[in-house]
C-alpha cells in the first residue's frame, strides 16, 4: 500500500457517514462536468448599484492613504512579496508560474491536477495568492482615491489576462472553494472601487467574459462546498465570496438562491467555527482573524444591498472582535498559536498597516469600542471603507464589563504583569473538528512577551507542502515550549493536515488578578497525550509581575524527556549550566532577564540547525529565521518535577 493509499484510509477513518456519502456525491459530480463546460446564461441590462456612500473616500486618513499608493506604485512597476519569495513579474504575470520552485503547475481538467505535489506544480500557495486578486483590490482602491487611471487600466489589463488563461475548470486555480470564494470577493470589491472609471462598467457587468466568470464561480462554490471534517475557515471564506457576489452581482437566474444558501451556511459556520466567548475554534489566530474579516465583509455587502442579516451573524462577529480586544499584547499583538498561512479576507491598505489594529478599528466604528479596550492608534483605509456599507447598531447583548483574561471554552487563559509583561497559557482542545488540521502538538505551552517582543516564543508555521520536514517541526511538541516524552508528540500526525489521535487537555485552576501590588497570577492545567503519563503545569506570575515561575510534574512511569522553551529572534542567549542570561533592545533601550532552568535536565542551545530542524522563528509563511532554543534533556517520572523561573530585570 502506497503513502497515498495509507493517508487516504486514515482521512476517511475521521469521516462520518454523512461527509462520505457527500464527498461521494462530489466525485460523481467531477465526472460529470469533466464531459464539458455549460455556457453562462445571458444577461441584458445589469447594472452594478453598490457604491460607496458619498464621501466615504473623504474619511480615509491621509497617511494610510500615502501606504495605499505607494504599494500600488511598487505593484505597478511589477514588485511584490508573497511568503518571503520577491517577485518582480507582477506587470504582465504568468498565473500558473511559481517563482520559489521554477515550476510551471500543468494544464487540464482542475480535478486533475496533483496539486498537493510540488515536484509536479510547484509550491501551490505561490500559485494561488497572486490568483486571489487581493493586490487588484489595492490598485483599485489607489484608483478610488487619486483618481489616476493607471491603477485602473493595470486592473482591467489583469482581471482579462486572468479570465483568458483560466478558463471554468481548466487548471489549478478551479480545485480549492476558499480560493474562488476569495476572488469573488475581491472581484466585488474591485468593481465598487473602480466605479468612478468609465471602464468600469465595460470590465464587468458588460463584458460576456466576466460575467461567464462570475457565474462559474459561484456554481462552482454552490456545487462543491467543504464538508463535515473540512468545515473550517474554507467554508466560511466559500459561504462569504459566493454571498457577496450574490449581493453585488445580482444579475443570474440563480443569484437568489446562491444568496439564500451562502447566508445559511454563513450563518451556521460563523457560529459553529467559534466558541461562544469568541475565539475561532480552531484555535490557530491568525485564522481567527481571516474568518472576523470575511464576516465583516459578507455583512458589509448585505447592508449594502439591504439584505437582512440574522441577529446570530452579527453577535458572533461582535464577540470574536470583543475577544481580539481581550488577548492582544500591548503592542495590539494576539498569540501565535496554531498554523498562519498570512491568508487576508479582504485587503485595501499599503504595507506597513497593522492587521489586529485594523480589525480593532473597525469594531470600534461598527460596534463600539469598550473602556477596556486598548488604545488603537494607527489608521487604515479598510475601516473607513467598511464602516461606510455596514449598518452600525447597538448590539442587544451584555458585553464583558472588563478585560477577559480566561476562555475557558478555548483553554486559553492570558496572565498579565506591569511593564507589559504577559503570558499565555494553553490548556485547551487541541484544534476543531475531527481532523484538527491547523492545530499544533503544543498542549501546556506558554508563550511570553516584555512590551510586545517574543521572549518565550511560540516559533510559527513556515510551511504547509512541499518540506514535510519543516512541516513537522513547526508543529511537533519539540518545537514548543512544553515537555516532550520518550521523542513522541503529544498528539499523533497522520498527514500535513490530520491528527489522528489528539491529547486531551484540561485546565485544573486560574487565578488571574492583578500582580502590580505583589499579587500572584496562577494557572495550572494537564494532558493525557503521552501513553501511561499524565503532564501538569503550573504557571505562576508573581513578584510585583517580574517573575515568572513555571512548574512540570509527570505521573506515570520513568521516560525521556525534553523540556523546550524558544526564544524570540530578538532575543540573545548566554546559557551557563542551567542558567540563561536574556538580553535584547526595545525601542533604543537594552533590556534584561534571567532565565534559571532544571538543574535536574542537561542543558544545550539550539540555533539555525537543519539536521533534524531545531531553532528556528517564522515571522510568517514562507519565512524563518534561526533563533536560541533552549532544551534540556533527561528523565521524568511520577518522583520528578521541573521548575523554571524567568526573572524580569526593571
Amino acid at each position: 500500500m502506497t503513502m497515498s493509499a495509507r493517508w487516504y484510509l486514515r482521512r476517511l477513518s475521521r469521516m462520518g457517514p454523512r461527509e462520505v456519502g457527500g464527498r461521494a456525491g462530489d466525485a460523481v459530480r467531477r465526472r460529470r462536468w469533466r464531459s464539458g463546460v455549460p455556457d453562462s446564461p445571458s444577461v441584458t441590462g445589469a447594472r452594478f448599484t453598490s457604491v460607496l456612500p458619498a464621501g466615504t473616500l473623504a474619511a480615509v486618513p491621509p497617511d494610510a492613504a500615502k501606504r495605499l499608493v505607494a504599494e500600488a506604485d511598487r505593484l505597478i512597476a511589477g514588485h511584490a512579496e508573497w511568503f518571503g519569495v520577491a517577485r518582480d513579474d507582477l506587470a504582465d504575470p504568468d498565473w500558473w508560474y511559481d517563482p520559489k520552485t521554477g515550476r510551471r503547475a500543468p494544464s487540464g481538467y482542475a480535478f486533475d491536477v496533483p496539486y498537493r505535489s510540488e515536484d509536479a506544480v510547484g509550491d501551490i500557495k505561490q500559485i494561488w495568492e497572486p490568483s486571489r486578486h487581493q493586490y487588484l483590490t489595492v490598485l483599485a482602491a489607489a484608483y478610488a482615491l487619486t483618481g489616476d487611471e493607471r491603477y485602473a487600466e493595470r486592473v482591467a489589463a489583469h482581471l482579462r489576462s486572468w479570465w483568458a488563461a483560466n478558463p471554468p475548470l481548466r487548471g489549478v486555480h478551479w480545485i480549492s472553494g476558499i480560493e474562488l470564494g476569495i476572488r469573488l470577493l475581491s472581484w466585488v470589491w474591485t468593481r465598487r472601487l473602480l466605479d468612478g472609471w468609465p471602464g468600469a462598467a465595460g470590465l464587468f457587468e458588460g463584458n460576456p467574459e466576466a460575467l461567464h466568470q462570475i457565474w462559474h464561480h459561484q456554481r462552482w462554490l454552490a456545487a462543491f462546498p467543504s464538508r463535515g471534517s473540512s468545515a473550517n475557515n474554507h467554508i466560511i471564506a466559500e459561504a462569504a465570496g459566493q454571498f457577496a457576489a450574490a449581493c453585488a452581482f445580482d444579475w443570474f437566474p440563480s443569484s437568489a438562491r446562491w444568496r439564500a444558501d451562502a447566508l445559511r451556511s454563513l450563518e451556521r459556520h460563523l457560529r459553529s467555527n467559534t466558541f461562544p466567548s469568541g475565539l475561532n475554534r480552531e484555535l490557530a489566530t491568525e485564522y481567527h482573524g481571516l474568518v472576523l474579516e470575511l464576516g465583516l465583509a459578507a455583512v458589509a455587502e448585505a447592508d449594502a444591498a439591504e439584505v437582512p442579516v440574522p441577529g446570530s451573524v452579527r453577535l458572533v462577529l461582535l464577540r470574536m472582535t470583543d475577544a481580539l480586544a481581550a488577548v492582544v499584547d500591548d503592542r495590539l499583538r494576539p498569540p501565535r498559536q496554531g498554523d498562519s498561512d498570512d491568508g487576508h479576507g479582504l485587503i485595501v491598505d499599503g504595507a506597513g498597516t497593522d492587521r489586529w489594529a485594523s480589525l480593532l478599528a473597525t469594531g470600534d466604528a461598527v460596534f463600539g469600542r469598550l473602556t477596556w479596550w486598548p488604545e488603537v492608534t494607527g489608521t487604515d483605509v479598510r475601516t473607513p471603507l467598511l464602516a461606510a456599507l455596514i449598518r452600525s447598531t447597538p448590539p442587544p447583548v451584555t458585553r464583558p464589563a472588563s478585560r477577559p483574561t480566561r476562555f475557558a471554552d478555548a483553554g486559553l487563559t492570558i496572565l498579565r504583569g506591569p511593564a507589559g509583561i504577559w503570558c499565555r497559557c494553553d490548556g485547551g482542545p487541541h484544534g476543531f473538528l475531527s481532523i484538527a488540521a491547523h492545530a499544533h502538538a503544543d498542549a501546556l505551552s506558554v508563550e511570553v512577551r516584555h512590551d510586545g517582543v517574543d521572549v518565550l516564543a511560540d516559533p510559527g508555521t513556515y510551511c504547509y507542502h512541499g518540506q514535510p520536514e519543516w512541516r513537522q517541526y513547526f508543529r511537533s511538541t519539540l518545537g514548543h515550549n512544553t515537555l516532550e516524552l520518550d521523542g513522541a508528540d503529544q498528539s499523533v500526525s497522520g498527514g500535513p493536515f490530520l491528527w489522528t489521535r489528539q491529547a486531551r487537555s484540561r485546565v485544573l485552576a486560574t487565578e488571574t488578578g492583578e500582580t502590580a501590588d505583589g499579587g500572584v497570577a496562577r494557572w495550572c492545567a494537564e494532558h493525557d497525550g503521552y501513553q501511561g503519563s499524565v503532564h501538569r503545569r503550573r504557571v505562576e506570575l508573581t513578584g510585583a509581575g517580574q517573575e515568572l515561575r513555571i512548574t512540570d510534574e509527570v505521573s506515570g512511569p520513568r521516560k525521556a524527556a525534553r523540556l523546550a522553551f524558544h526564544l524570540g529572534p530578538a532575543i540573545t542567549a548566554d546559557l551557563v549550566g542551567s542558567r540563561a542570561q536574556l538580553t535584547w533592545t526595545r525601542d533604543g533601550e537594552d533590556r534584561s532577564a534571567v532565565l534559571d532552568l532544571p538543574g535536574e535536565l542537561s542543558w544545550r542551545t539550539h540555533r539555525g540547525e537543519t539536521g533534524p530542524p531545531l531553532g528556528w522563528y517564522s515571522a510568517g509563511f514562507g519565512r524563518k529565521e534561526p533563533s536560541t532554543t533552549l532544551v534540556g534533556t533527561g528523565f521524568a517520572d511520577g518522583a520528578s518535577g521541573f521548575t523554571t523561573v524567568l526573572r524580569f530585570h526593571g
